[in-house]
């Protein structure tokens, strides 16, 4: 992870971090180690929880812990009431700055501003109710803004700030090109097809893999699963994304017509319940269904279990994890974008903020580098001929 290894080592000159308290809701991987440890570097006292409670690797956790001093709530496998004990103790930590890889934080910190207590989950609701209403105040009150990482948690906080209740600025991390255009397409797309891979031990060429959604994540899972030869047919319910996917050549369809040719389904909307029981009865028998949002909610399993005979366990879960040199880009975001919360925390809105076009350019710029490649300059002729409305054809 080159570029946050530059970013590191800058932080820990500069220490632009210095006095700040940062929680984190992430995916406790060694790559989200990186990260930690360069925001201590920064000066920060860092707690961090898991965002999913499959993908902690508990020898990473123990590190950060035993040789970082980083508080660290995470445990892999772990069970409903144990993952938001762990929410809990990251927000009692009391951050100035939240990083959200779902947007799990802030959810908890606007439920309590808005005081619906009844919405939060049972163990952040008992410890809200022992503070008394001005801690409570304080705590939200003490959020200079937070960094979210994912295409849902960013659409959640979106509509937070259009319904006029976001209590401080968001860094839209997701929306930088370095982050998206690069992890959802080139991480999510390879990840996505490894776990499917890993875990079923199925020949993808010759088959036919339905993606249920075309945005970045959908774009690269796509791409992917074509070049290991399968036929991909793609879903969607925007005319833009739909005729872009026919335009790549893809076969686009709805998901009622492709639930009767599909082999693998694999849904990267964001959205609930995309692939339902109607869809699941019209399956060939044999079906693969995986989920490759952040949410488990894309496909209906509450239905699904109403329905089904069984279930039986054909194999063991296995470990998967995007690429580290993808999320290099991902983290070094998080990493200037809580700089940038803390350098601009007067002057920022409560609104959904991008991090600026110049950071999103470094970082690539950085990660250019770092790979041994060199890229042309504009000349002093041509910056003019481009920034000039006087210079005709």
């Amino acid at each position: 992870m080159p570029v946050l290894r530059q970013l590191r080592e800058r932080f820990a000159r500069e220490r632009p971090l210095a006095g700040r308290r940062v929680s984190a809701c992430l995916h406790v991987t060694t790559e989200t180690a990186n990260l930690a440890v360069t925001l201590k570097g920064g000066g920060a006292d860092v707690a961090l929880c898991g965002s999913n409670p499959l993908s902690t690797q508990d020898d990473v956790a123990a590190h950060l812990v035993k040789d970082h001093g980083i508080k660290v709530f995470a445990i892999k496998g772990e069970d409903h009431p144990t993952y938001y004990e762990h929410i809990r103790a990251a927000l009692a930590h009391r951050p100035d700055v939240t990083m959200d890889d779902g947007a799990d934080l802030v959810g908890a910190l606007h439920m309590i501003a808005l005081n619906r207590l009844d919405d939060l989950a049972r163990p952040v609701r008992k410890w809200v109710e022992t503070l008394a209403v001005a801690d409570r105040k304080a705590l939200v009150g003490g959020v200079l803004g937070s960094t979210e990482e994912t295409t849902t948690g960013v659409i959640r906080l979106k509509a937070m700030a259009r319904d006029g209740v976001l209590q401080f600025p968001v860094v839209a991390v997701n929306d930088s090109d370095t982050k998206h255009l690069f992890d959802n397409r080139y991480g999510t797309g390879q990840s996505t097809l490894d776990g499917i891979l890993r875990a079923t031990n199925l020949l993808i060429a010759g088959s036919t893999v339905v993606v249920a959604g075309y945005g970045w994540c959908g774009r690269g899972f796509a791409m992917r699963a074509r070049g290991a030869g399968a036929n991909v047919l793609v879903t969607e319910i925007d005319p833009l994304k739909a005729l872009e996917a026919q335009m790549d050549g893809y076969r686009v369809a709805t998901m009622a017509e492709a639930a009767r040719v599909g082999d693998v389904f694999v849904t990267l909307t964001g959205n609930v319940d995309v692939i339902r029981v109607e869809h699941m009865r019209a399956m060939k028998d044999g079906a693969v269904l995986a989920n490759s949002g952040h949410f488990n909610v894309e496909i209906a399993l509450e239905g699904l279990k109403q329905v089904a005979q069984g279930p039986t366990r054909v194999r063991e879960f296995v470990d998967e994890g995007h690429p580290a040199s993808v999320m290099d880009m991902s983290f070094a975001n998080q990493a200037l974008a809580a700089e940038f919360v803390v350098q601009q925390a007067k002057s920022l809105t409560k609104d959904v903020h991008r991090i600026p076009r110049e950071l999103d350019a470094e970082i690539a710029r950085l990660k250019l580098q770092a790979m041994g490649v060199t890229i042309d300059r504009l000349t002093p002729e041509q910056q003019k001929y481009l920034t000039s409305w006087e210079q005709g054809t």
